[in-house]
């Protein structure tokens, strides 16, 4: 276009493309996660820079910020605090169910404590992340040009792991959001095994069918998932794609005598806040919500978790366990929303569609 030169354009129409264009950008580039391997573009970056670096998990740890630098130099030219939360993220026990990065120092609680800095944490992969970038270097997957088409980065690892389900992922796009929750590896791998299996007859396969082997999620933090028979529960949500399931923390009761009872809780929903919970039983205390109970402590360590409520004396317990899923975290919804990239395209899956994809993903490479 030569200066000076004035061109007419529509706003309607210019707004609608450019929000259009933004908006695509951010599905594909930033807060889906592809359907094959199961990582959004800076979850691969990392794992691939890392990878790059050697820093397999018979190596020693590297610097954080030293990994940090890597990603940014290379790979992906945003800010180092998204790159460092997303790596932060892969390294977390109570977040991921196979953690993809071993990392060493604070990285984090489920107190919702922040990672300490990037100058002070070391990191390496998992030997679990390793097999999702088992044979990159077979010429087993396409690679494209990086940002400034100095150096080529893989468009997808070649994932030996049903990642996306094992794993989960959850991001919020533009107009669209994602939430898959985690499943237990060898219930998935059962199912792809039997997939396989059955490839000729593919078609009459159901989601109950493949429910013999998957049970349902398998959240890192454990709890009990229930289920609205009504509603469909999890068949309903794998068989469309999207649903709600509730889920409650593990609570048993322990006598100590003379008519006294605690309360312990081992397990919690997936993503509640430990400190969060345990400040919101007070607030019902103090409120007379909770009469019940006595005393309330944290006696958590590295064995695991244990939060003890103890109750006074003659204390119903069933009303205060009622009680306390009633009004507090205790008992959560978690919503699923199957949603994943399939050709470079948002796509809502069901739970055999997610399957297939990456069988298909596997033959190919």
């Amino acid at each position: 276009m030569e200066v000076g030169l004035v061109k007419r354009v529509d706003i309607d129409q210019e707004m609608q493309q450019s929000y259009l264009d933004y908006a695509m950008s951010v599905i594909v580039a930033r807060a889906l996660p592809d359907a094959r391997d199961g990582l959004k573009p800076v979850q691969r970056r990392i794992l691939y820079a890392m990878h790059d670096m050697s820093l397999g998990p018979d190596s020693g740890y590297r610097k954080s910020a030293r990994i940090v630098g890597e990603v940014l130099g290379k790979y992906h030219p945003h800010g180092d605090v998204a790159v460092y939360e997303a790596m932060a993220r892969l390294a977390q026990d109570f977040t991921m169910r196979y953690p993809l990065v071993d990392g060493q120092g604070n990285f984090g609680s489920i107190d919702g404590d922040p990672p300490a800095a990037m100058r002070y944490t070391e990191a390496r992969l998992t030997r679990f992340a390793t097999e999702l970038l088992s044979q990159i270097d077979r010429n087993t997957v396409d690679f494209a040009d990086n940002f400034d088409g100095t150096l080529r980065e893989p468009q997808v690892l070649p994932a030996a792991i049903p990642n996306l389900l094992v794993n989960g992922a959850n991001g919020i796009a533009v107009g669209m959001a994602t939430n898959i929750p985690p499943h237990n590896l060898c219930e998935v791998v059962d199912a792809l095994a039997f997939m396989l299996d059955e490839w000729e007859r593919l078609d009459e396969i159901g989601v109950p069918d493949l429910m013999r082997f998957i049970k349902g999620p398998d959240f890192p933090t454990g709890g009990i998932l229930l289920q609205n028979v009504e509603e469909g529960g999890l068949l309903a949500a794998y068989g469309s794609g999207k649903g709600r399931i509730l889920i409650r923390g593990k609570v048993h009761a322990e006598d100590l005598g003379r008519g006294r009872t605690r309360l312990i809780i081992t397990e919690l929903p997936y993503q509640t806040n430990k400190t969060s919970l345990i400040e919101r039983i007070a607030e019902l205390v103090r409120e007379g919500v909770l009469e019940s109970i006595a005393d309330l402590r944290d006696e958590s360590d590295r064995q695991g978790m244990r939060i003890v409520i103890e109750l006074k004396q003659g204390a119903e317990v069933e009303t205060t366990i009622r009680t306390l899923y009633q009004r507090t975290p205790l008992q959560s919804t978690f919503g699923i929303i199957l949603l994943a990239l399939v050709d470079g395209e948002p796509r809502l899956l069901t739970l055999k569609q997610a399957l297939r994809v990456f069988l298909e993903h596997r033959i190919e490479v």
